[in-house]
């Protein structure tokens, strides 16, 4: 069975990204899933002088081993003024100290999804950007817009945005 890591670019504790990404998760046929939570990461800032200082934290090591293991990945990255949060991007700045292709290659269903019209476009523009350069395959994208409007219960209730959630998360099906 194909496993796949999935967790939310956010530290929130109701994380709608968390919401959204458990859910998709939900949604493969034939694959294990492991939802991580950023909150169990911890970290400090990421500086140069620290890393030279102290070193690799162990709890980057243990994300990219979690990566390294999957055969897949499923990311909801929340969008703080237009970008990625804090809490995510001091962990991809230590993860690319680590291991500069951070991503492995590994087949991933990229998302994101914000209370507005535009559902994170900014941060996935961002991401689709700056992810390959991390070794990143990206193979499916999908952005949720409003999300209270759109999401109730555990799951997507308008009827479109879920057929177009279903056939990203088969193109990630596919990619594995």
């Amino acid at each position: 069975m194909k496993q796949i890591i999935a967790f939310a670019g956010s530290n929130s504790k109701q994380s709608i990204n968390k919401q959204l990404v458990s859910y998709a998760s939900s949604l493969l046929q034939e694959a294990e899933v492991t939802v991580l939570d950023l909150n169990d990461f911890k970290l400090p800032l990421y500086g140069v002088d620290l890393e030279v200082e102290s070193g690799i934290p162990e709890s980057v090591n243990r994300m990219i081993d979690a990566i390294k293991s999957a055969d897949g990945l499923i990311i909801s990255l929340a969008e703080h003024n237009g970008a990625y949060t804090t809490v995510f991007k001091n962990l991809f700045d230590w993860m690319s100290r680590a291991e500069p292709k951070t991503f492995h290659n590994k087949p991933m269903l990229l998302m994101a999804t914000s209370p507005g019209a535009r559902g994170g476009a900014s941060v996935l523009e961002i991401a689709k950007d700056r992810f390959p350069r991390h070794d990143a395959n990206i193979v499916a994208e999908f952005s949720l817009p409003s999300f209270y409007e759109n999401f109730s219960e555990g799951k997507l209730i308008n009827t479109a945005l879920n057929t177009q959630l279903l056939n990203e998360v088969k193109q990630l099906e596919a990619a594995l």
